[in-house]
């Protein structure tokens, strides 16, 4: 297992590459360009300067998380075509850095989804949180709006210039069914993954999150019979997922450690979080330890070490503790915790190995 961070770039995190560096086993960092927006070539000056940044401190920065994918390809529009090369063109513009993997993900219009960015839990801690009923009769202009009142930070899938296009967006999905979703992610994944493959990049996508259809968009990275179907699209070494505990655990039904020893060798990346599920279906961000939440995170990483997991690895979201003023969701100190409770689990379980 290969440790990583996400991190933001310079004055877009409240977090330091010379904080970074001080947690244990962390080798690299998580990175993406923010300003570029999704359809768009990253360009090498950008990139570069993000490799110098890390390599000042001793990291690599071979996981790209968020390469977005423009809408137009995911709704099988005419334009795609200029669009996936425009990936494709990232895909080659990553590789002369050596980048080795790219987290992606298909959902449509926003990426990941919370009804409270900061949610007080019983010990005074704030975490992200998801209330089902509120979706369920939400306006999506009405959760937009609560995200734009945190104008400091960039957020991936929540980028101001794209939320002004979400309501036509929206609109233009109401007639694109699972089946369609399905059909535009296997064009995209037989026009970039044999590039891929050439680079010796790994395409990882990310599971929807929460795993269910929300404002009435399509959703198709939701369990185990639909990542099958997706690997099952293009076998190849370089279409994986990030398989993420946290997303794929707000649904009960999903089999976390199940999914991590059937798909192994097809993971290259995975996100290690723990959520608490309440039975209305809503569910908040805990910390990693295995009797905080409803996710076996002990028991997930026992998955990886038997499998023989050798890709990278990120503690994903955390709480806000010890009064951090942080991006939502991605503070220093709770996601330090989690990776010590990561190594933990992982250290212990080489200790048996050896005897």
């Amino acid at each position: 297992m290969r440790m990583t961070f996400r991190w933001y770039g310079e004055g877009n995190d409240t977090v330091t590459l010379r904080q970074i560096r001080q947690i244990p086993g962390v080798e690299g960092i998580v990175w993406m360009l923010h300003d570029v927006p999704a359809g768009e070539v990253w360009p090498m000056d950008k990139i570069r300067h993000y490799k110098k940044l890390a390599d000042e401190y001793g990291f690599h920065i071979e996981v790209v998380e968020s390469v977005n994918v423009h809408e137009d390809i995911k709704m099988g529009l005419p334009s795609r075509d200029r669009y996936i090369e425009n990936y494709i063109q990232t895909i080659k513009n990553l590789a002369e850095v050596g980048v080795k993997v790219i987290c992606y993900n298909f959902m449509p219009v926003f990426d990941w989804m919370r009804t409270d960015l900061f949610k007080e839990m019983e010990d005074g801690a704030t975490a992200l949180f998801f209330e089902k009923a509120k979706i369920d009769n939400m306006d999506p202009q009405e959760l937009i709006r609560k995200i734009a009142e945190i104008p400091d930070f960039t957020m991936p899938g929540w980028e101001p210039e794209r939320l002004k296009k979400a309501g036509p967006t929206i609109e233009a999905y109401q007639s694109i069914t699972e089946e369609d979703l399905f059909r535009n992610l296997e064009y995209f994944l037989k026009a970039v993954v044999p590039v891929a493959e050439q680079y010796d990049i790994k395409m990882a996508i990310h599971p929807d999150d929460p795993p269910w259809s929300v404002f009435g968009l399509p959703r198709i990275i939701t369990n185990r019979d639909n990542i099958r179907r997706v690997l099952d699209m293009v076998d190849s070494p370089s279409n994986g997922i990030t398989l993420c505990s946290g997303s794929l655990g707000a649904n009960p039904a999903n089999d976390i450690p199940a999914m991590i020893r059937e798909f192994a060798g097809r993971i290259p990346f995975a996100h290690i979080r723990n959520v608490r599920v309440y039975p209305n279906g809503d569910f908040i961000e805990t910390s990693h330890r295995s009797s905080d939440g409803s996710v076996d995170i002990a028991e997930v990483v026992r998955a990886y070490h038997e499998t023989g997991f050798t890709g990278y690895a990120r503690p994903d979201h955390g709480r806000h503790i010890w009064d951090e003023q942080c991006r939502p969701g991605y503070g220093l100190y709770d996601r330090a915790l989690g990776i010590m409770y990561l190594w933990g689990a992982w250290d212990a379980l080489e200790r048996v190995k050896k005897g």
